[in-house]
């Protein structure tokens, strides 16, 4: 499939929302602890065993975007989302499915493992377009896009606890939520598809970065350099804090006031999920667009010591007034938010963009290993102290310690990070030679 050229007088106000089709689709990763209960109760799991589809989607999202990345800036963002689209919505039609049979590894096998793959391509699917349509405000290109990815769960997360209120919450309702899932988004994705266009000027991959200004490093040299590797510390550890509330989110404010006089409801619950996504979609615009301002190793600053600081006033404070609890909450994952709308561009800043989309597929394998690390951290403890006989607030306090802890080793790396060495570059007399292998070793 060959990537859409731009007619004369094409705006590139209208790519955007493209991306936004498909970001806004596969954003509804972020609403799974609405059915993480349903889940439990219909089919006898633990709080472990139900996060299992969502860290699986969020490993197969780092990998797919890793090994697809060359595949995604060789074939163009209609191609990629050609193949989210269908990756994402066979997930949802294998798990209801699978949910309907009352087998559990199918909405594993589904959700985590075909609907993943469809997550990391539609992630990845137009930020190199974005970044080459919009080269004068990187950030705040990608993040409009990106926040859809954040802002997914808010329509999702009401819409799916609706759904299971009506079609009820056991194994046969669960199906058709899903089935639902499925087909609605697959007809909204559609819409990206038939959208996107690639700028009239862009060479094709072959031709190498000869039009590319400024120092240009390609995706095979990035992975040598410490930069990267810094950069992927950072971004583990950022995802990994703000996914350790995400992915629990309703049953953890549910356990946090459930020994008090106002107690969380299930529909205030499924709520607050929606606030985390508003804060989540939020972040990713309004943070990537002031690191245009103040650059981004200080908004990295902001989000990993900041960060810490909330997580800190959680564990002291959060059980005792349930508006202190939200606010942090909300500020942690507008954190977690910016900080995926912030490194397409800090990429670009390092690496140039002659194969940004590939090396930014590279570094969400961080994305990967926090989407295990940060529920396992937090479902594992919480399981352990239920078994001790604790209950409310207690169960989270040792996992808010150890994400304060990654927090801090996120900062102290970033802190670390240095323009690339000119060793690295690709050197502009044999741009296009280089090029060419590359993208042929990258294959």
């Amino acid at each position: 499939m060959s990537p859409p050229v731009a007619p004369p007088g094409w705006s590139r106000w209208l790519v955007p929302p493209a991306a936004l089709s498909v970001h806004l689709s596969i954003g509804q990763a972020y609403a799974w602890s609405v059915f993480k209960p349903p889940l439990e109760s219909a089919l006898g799991l633990s709080g472990t065993q139900s996060a299992l589809p969502f860290q699986l989607g969020i490993v197969m999202l780092g990998l797919s975007a890793a090994f697809g990345g060359t595949l995604v800036e060789r074939n163009g963002p209609r191609w990629a989302m050609t193949v989210a689209l269908l990756c994402f919505s066979s997930g949802f039609l294998l798990s209801a499915l699978g949910a309907s049979l009352e087998q559990y590894w199918l909405i594993v096998l589904g959700y985590g493992f075909v609907g993943g793959i469809g997550l990391g391509i539609g992630y990845i699917s137009p930020v190199s377009t974005l970044i080459k349509w919009f080269p004068d405000r990187p950030g705040m290109a990608t993040g409009i896009a990106i926040m859809g990815f954040g802002g997914g769960a808010l329509i999702a997360s009401p819409w799916s606890a609706q759904m299971l209120e009506s079609f009820g919450g056991d194994s046969s309702g669960i199906a058709l939520a899903f089935l639902v899932h499925g087909l609605s988004y697959a007809v909204f994705m559609l819409l990206g598809v038939l959208l996107v266009r690639v700028p009239r000027n862009e060479k094709p991959v072959e031709s190498g970065p000869s039009v590319l200004v400024g120092p240009q490093v390609s995706a095979n040299q990035a992975l040598r350099t410490p930069q990267f590797w810094f950069l992927w510390i950072v971004l583990c550890m950022n995802v990994t804090a703000g996914i350790g509330i995400l992915e629990k989110a309703a049953p953890m404010i549910t356990d946090f006031f459930a020994d008090t006089s106002t107690p969380v409801s299930v529909t205030a619950a499924a709520g607050f999920v929606a606030l985390l996504s508003a804060a989540n979609m939020a972040g990713r615009i309004g943070w990537s667009s002031t690191s245009d301002l103040i650059g981004r190793k200080n908004i990295y600053r902001v989000y990993l010591g900041a960060g810490a600081l909330m997580y800190a006033l959680i564990a002291l404070f959060g059980d005792s007034s349930k508006p202190l609890f939200v606010l942090c909450a909300l500020v942690v994952l507008s954190f977690y938010g910016g900080g995926f709308a912030t490194v397409p561009a800090y990429l670009k800043d390092l690496f140039g963009t002659y194969q940004v989309g590939a090396i930014h597929g590279r570094l969400l394998t961080a994305w990967s290993t926090a989407g295990v690390l940060g529920p396992l951290i937090v479902n594992w403890i919480a399981d352990r102290q239920e078994e001790a006989g604790r209950h409310g607030a207690s169960l989270y306090g040792l996992s808010f310690v150890i994400m304060i802890g990654l927090l801090v080793v996120g900062f102290v790396a970033n802190e670390l990070v240095r323009p690339v060495d000119p060793r690295h570059h690709v050197p502009a007399p044999k741009e296009a030679a280089h090029g060419r292998r590359q993208q042929s070793e990258s294959a």
